[in-house]
């Protein structure tokens, strides 16, 4: 069962990293109807942070080329396109690596159900609101994306520590309001995800005091290569389908999700 449960959480990672869908609010769910309790590993912190890690790699797998700028194939000009890429998502990464860390132990304490239900829905509507009022982008291609817009990209980013909101929900949003198309502003989402995701995978490793059993590196493992698999699925759907889509389903997907936690918690609480 321990397995079973390893590659469903697997699963959900890899899904729900990557969407505009929120990660907090799914794992809620889960967790409620496998039954896992807050004293329970797969609940724990150093558990369901360093999972994401396997989803980072799927990042770096799809994109490897692009994110490479020592790959014999480019030329000058794209290597140095490759290096201010580079540049602009440090930049971005600013905001959250001071905000962050400054108040990511008060949004834990405030990560109840009734919190990430409000977000997915505020967000929700967000989506649906900036869709319906979304005039042509003046920024289709990554490497017409200034330092500017790349930082105010990530003071959008430091929004997703509030629990239900979505990293990847909250950079996309803020990417989407500053003119970028919907394909830039989801794929600059996923290469600022790499040094944070990879930061606080990183710090969570190092401050954790767990002392982990071999049973549970496996079941770690397990769900990192779920996560690795089903994130490569993932982006390559979110890319294609916001070439052609708008992400007004998402938008209804968080609202619908939201009054589901809601009402999971109103009448089995």
């Amino acid at each position: 069962m321990d397995i079973i449960k390893s590659i469903i959480i697997g699963i959900v990672e890899g899904i729900t990293e990557w969407l505009p869908i929120s990660s907090t609010g799914h794992m809620i769910l889960i967790n409620e109807f496998m039954g896992i309790s807050d004293t329970d590993f797969f609940s724990s912190q150093i558990f369901l942070y360093v999972i994401q890690l396997g989803a980072i790699l799927a990042i770096a797998t799809l994109y490897f080329k692009k994110l490479n700028p020592f790959a014999p194939s480019k030329t000058a000009s794209e290597k140095n396109d490759t290096w201010q890429m580079w540049f602009k998502v440090i930049v971005a990464c600013l905001p959250a690596a001071v905000l962050g860390l400054l108040f990511n132990d008060a949004m834990d304490a405030i990560s109840t159900p009734l919190v990430v239900s409000a977000t997915l829905i505020i967000y929700g509507i967000c989506f649906l609101f900036i869709e319906k009022k979304k005039k042509t982008a003046s920024i289709s291609d990554l490497n017409n994306l200034t330092y500017k817009t790349a930082f105010y990209i990530g003071l959008f980013q430091v929004l997703s520590i509030i629990p239900g909101t979505s990293r990847s929900g909250s950079t996309i949003l803020g990417a989407m309001l500053l003119g970028t198309s919907r394909s830039v502003a989801a794929e600059f989402s996923f290469f600022l995800a790499i040094p944070v995701m990879f930061g606080v995978s990183f710090l969570k490793i190092i401050t954790n005091e767990y002392i982990m059993t071999a049973n549970e590196w496996m079941l770690l493992i397990v769900a990192m290569v779920v996560a690795y698999v089903v994130s490569l699925i993932s982006v390559k759907f979110l890319m294609n389908y916001v070439r052609r889509h708008d992400f007004k389903s998402f938008g209804i997907y968080r609202i619908v999700l939201g009054i589901v936690v809601i009402a999971h918690f109103l009448i089995f609480k």
